[in-house]
């Protein structure tokens, strides 16, 4: 059965896997209303865990090192609180199927920007030439197609993987309608955005620190 998380630990993470966000981006990102998502930041400010900051007219949240320790403790007690084991059990594969997926989709979005020149250098990327984009983007839906297995798998454990597979999807069918800034721009809302707040979020609950060796399969 999917073991829904306690609101106040969707929001903590969603600042964790988002890196800086506003209270609307924290609300969407944890499925929660946008003042009941501000309500629980505003508790987690007071807490030490969470950090206001503005530049140049914007602004957002982020986590502070106590407030990273603080989300690893609840992803830890979450999975712990799952007497089976299964859920760490998924986790744990995930972390391994997910790797050789990321090594793929990362040089998929380097291809996308970048394309060897008659002279063997690597150029700039200009999207003139069709069939490179569309090879890219062929392997682009290859592995989201491959990781909608993992996906599956982890959202029948933790309700709150749901919805990475529909991001991924919208925003590779952004991007084969044309829209290239979908595919690793700036932002969540490309497919290279969605598959890094994934990956963190894989690496977080795994308690594996970002940086160090994952499993291979």
């Amino acid at each position: 059965m999917s073991r829904a998380s306690e609101p106040e630990l969707l929001v903590l993470h969603a600042v964790r896997v988002r890196g800086t966000a506003d209270d609307a981006a924290v609300a969407e990102r944890s499925g929660l209303a946008v003042d009941d998502a501000r309500e629980h930041l505003l508790d987690l400010e007071a807490h030490g865990h969470v950090a206001w900051a503005e530049f140049a007219g914007t602004g957002g949240w982020s986590l502070t090192e106590r407030g990273r320790t603080e989300d690893e403790r609840r992803l830890a007690a979450e999975l712990a609180a799952d007497a089976s084991g299964r859920a760490a059990a998924v986790v744990r594969e995930a972390v391994t199927a997910f790797a050789p997926l990321n090594a793929r989709l990362l040089k998929a979005c380097t291809d996308w920007q970048l394309r060897p020149s008659d002279g063997g250098r690597l150029d700039v990327n200009d999207h003139r030439d069709a069939s490179w984009d569309g090879r890219v983007l062929d392997e682009l839906g290859a592995v989201v197609d491959g990781v909608r297995p993992v996906l599956a798998e982890l959202t029948g454990e933790l309700a709150r993987y749901a919805g990475y597979d529909v991001r991924l999807d919208d925003a590779l069918a952004a991007a084969r309608a044309g829209d290239g800034a979908r595919v690793a721009g700036v932002g969540a809302a490309s497919v290279h955005g969605a598959w890094m707040e994934l990956h963190e979020d894989l690496l977080a609950t795994a308690g594996i620190p970002r940086g160090a060796v994952e499993p291979r399969p």
